[in-house]
């Protein structure tokens, strides 16, 4: 067993020792992205698990251990470590946990905090925790971020955008089942091993990667049929997690409709910009205001690779990130930045833009930054895009799964009849009313 060692604060580190034989355990958030990504940090050397528990009894363990006041993801989050490290899978004197701290005024920034606090109480204080962070607020001489695994995180990352787009593209049109899924695991697989061989990652490689995995999904046999097509915006964790958001993305599929999901580079791109507008509006350190600068620049390069594999393949592609950034002037004032800020208005502006005007809003109950840009703008938005179709869900420990349901299929049914008179009207009939409260009343029922 290794030596514990703690700093001048109490904190205990995980150290190049451990790093040798302990397992280090992530949280789920996005799958096809953090699959990629864990298998970076193991190239580097470091045992690392992916979380992928779910079900009731996640958020009961979280609810014992953390406040239930606390925001819904810390619930989560901290209850899905806990509740693996009281499974037995794991030796609790040889694991780690890892948890993303931000350094932001969002709640999130305190999950580590709380997830401490949360391991004493359970009796797991020898447990370290690994703060991954780009801002230097935590360090442990056993983890770091170098410039190559950073590289390889965001390609990994990129990637992870790239193929989630496409199976939601494809998915909902596949004649054969499983076929996307089928390239999911194989791209999987395989960008895994371009990164650990020591490629992928530079730019050119990047493009090429990104133009192979577009090809592959264009070559799935598909049947376009009118589907109804919803956009899914919201806090990061629940937007994107299966277990914040009670498996989402299924019950829409199940639905039959369409889904896009803004991908994880736009939120990227969106803090590195907040770093440029703080130094205009603040001022600060020229030399830090150039490294951003410089990395916001990378990041647009990024952007216009995916962008440019998608349209090349037949592909729908996300909008520019200041495509993005403009739909919201004179809505939303790009100093509201705290969470998702102004980001989350901008992304259902923009859905609303490319066709995916029936958007559901996740959001954990309470959460502030959610509150005003995503719930407090729908009014706003309806005001510049008259066929946006909104509903903001509320998940909480206490939100039952049927009534968040049931309020989906309530806006569900409105987007079926704005289907049927688009139709109604490309086949020559526009004589069609909206559709009443007692059409959707009696839709839902069916």
């Amino acid at each position: 067993m290794a030596k514990l060692v703690y700093d001048k604060t109490g904190r205990l580190l995980f150290t190049k020792e451990m790093k040798k034989d302990y397992t280090i355990l992530i949280p789920m958030m996005a799958k096809i992205h953090f699959n990629i990504i864990k298998n970076v940090f193991i190239h580097y050397g470091y045992k690392a698990v992916l979380l992928e528990t779910d079900g009731p009894e996640i958020a009961q363990v979280g609810l014992k251990y953390v406040h239930n006041d606390t925001c819904y993801p810390a619930i989560l989050v901290i209850g899905q470590l806990i509740h693996a490290l009281q499974s037995g899978k794991y030796d609790v004197n040889k694991t780690a946990l890892m948890i993303t701290q931000t350094g932001g005024g969002c709640r999130a920034s305190n999950y580590i905090h709380l997830l401490r606090k949360a391991l004493v109480k359970a009796g797991y204080e020898n447990v370290p925790v690994v703060s991954l962070n780009m801002s230097g607020l935590e360090k442990n001489s056993g983890f770091k971020l170098t410039v190559p695994m950073l590289r390889r995180v965001a390609a990994g990352g990129l990637y992870g955008d790239l193929i989630m787009s496409l199976d939601n593209q494809v998915k909902p049109y596949e004649i054969h089942q499983g076929d996307s899924a089928a390239l999911i695991e194989k791209w999987t697989e395989q960008l895994t091993e371009v990164l650990a061989s020591g490629h992928g990652f530079t730019r050119k490689e990047i493009a090429m990667y990104l133009d192979l995995i577009a090809e592959d999904f264009s070559k799935i046999p598909v049947r376009k049929t009118p589907k109804v097509k919803v956009g899914i915006v919201g806090e990061i964790y629940v937007k994107y997690s299966n277990l914040g958001n009670n498996n989402l993305e299924q019950f829409l599929y199940d639905q039959g409709c369409e889904i896009n999901v803004p991908g994880i580079l736009g939120f990227a791109m969106f803090k590195v910009d907040n770093r440029l507008e703080d130094y205009q509006l603040y001022g600060g350190s020229r030399a830090k205001y150039m490294i951003v600068r410089k990395l916001m620049n990378y990041l647009k390069e990024l952007e216009a690779m995916l962008i440019e594999s998608q349209l090349k393949f037949g592909f729908q592609a996300v909008s520019k990130y200041e495509h993005t950034k403009s739909l919201v002037k004179n809505i939303v004032g790009y100093g509201s930045k705290m969470g998702e800020g102004w980001l989350l208005t901008a992304e259902m502006l923009e859905l609303a833009e490319v066709g995916f005007p029936n958007i559901i809003c996740t959001q954990p109950f309470g959460c502030l930054p959610n509150h005003i840009n995503g719930k407090g703008m729908i009014r706003q938005i309806k005001r510049v895009s008259e066929k946006a179709n909104i509903v903001a869900i509320d998940y909480d420990p206490g939100a039952p799964r049927v009534n968040q349901e049931n309020r989906i299929k309530l806006m569900l049914a409105v987007a079926r009849e704005n289907l049927k008179n688009e139709e109604n009207k490309t086949a020559g009939n526009p004589d069609q009313k909206k559709p009443t409260k007692k059409a959707v009343v009696k839709a839902v029922k069916k």
